[in-house]
């Protein structure tokens, strides 16, 4: 069992906090970083091996993870020497990944169960897997339906459900056979690309704990609520 974990972004949205740390390595709680716990986690789930994409400062990165042995896990690297989107790292690393592994990115909170999904995607046969979070959105104005300049409907400050994708998924490597090596590739274009051809993801519901990390409040929040959550992330850990 595999994972790749992207940590090579700049985390420019949750600055200044990481202006002298990358994302991954900020503090939460008693101080453990973020990427401590998500290896934690992996670990407790049965995954042995992970590769962790780094770019920026991800010298710390590799000096405070090392070899991943305290976890026990075997931990490798790959370096973006530009940024290459969330699906463009694992474009380099195609001829060492497992035919199916879990990628995930390093700055979020969640009690998700890694294993399951990475068994949820093989059973499902499905090019990409992709881990989906219940969110609804406020919008703060009165919302009009016009039809040729008239106004036909009105729903004041209305409220929307949406399935967001959490940031984890579930990979099989023969999905990026077609994608050149060393070339940007974004999530949202892989997506569109399935659809396209007619091999949609695989959407695998989560409705349990789940913080993205990209805003200084996300970091405050999390930061708040990590003590009470804490038996919840490290169970097992």
């Amino acid at each position: 069992m595999h994972a790749v974990i992207l940590a090579g972004g700049k985390g420019v949205r949750l600055r200044p906090y990481t202006t002298a740390l990358p994302k991954p390595l900020v503090p939460i709680g008693d101080q453990h970083a973020i990427l401590e716990i998500v290896l934690r986690q992996l670990s407790s789930a049965g995954f042995t091996s992970v590769t962790l994409a780094i770019g920026h400062l991800g010298h710390i990165i590799r000096a405070y993870v090392g070899d991943g042995e305290q976890w026990g896990l075997k931990v490798d690297y790959a370096t973006e020497d530009s940024p290459l989107g969330t699906i463009g790292p694992l474009l380099n690393l195609r001829d060492k990944l497992p035919e199916s592994f879990l990628v995930m990115n390093g700055d979020i909170l969640t009690d998700l169960d890694y294993a399951d999904v990475l068994a949820s995607h093989r059973a499902s046969a499905a090019p990409l897997t992709i881990a989906t979070y219940a969110r609804q959105v406020r919008i703060d104005f009165g919302v009009l339906t016009t039809r040729e300049s008239e106004v036909v409907a009105f729903t004041e400050k209305p409220s929307m459900d949406y399935r967001v994708s959490m940031g984890v998924y579930g990979v099989s490597r023969d999905t990026l056979a077609n994608y050149t090596a060393g070339l940007p590739l974004g999530f949202d274009e892989l997506v569109l690309d399935l659809l396209r051809e007619g091999t949609p993801p695989h959407a695998y519901a989560f409705d349990g704990y789940w913080l993205d990390i990209g805003r200084p409040d996300d970091y405050d929040r999390a930061n708040a609520e990590f003590t009470t959550h804490r038996s919840l992330l490290l169970k097992g850990a």
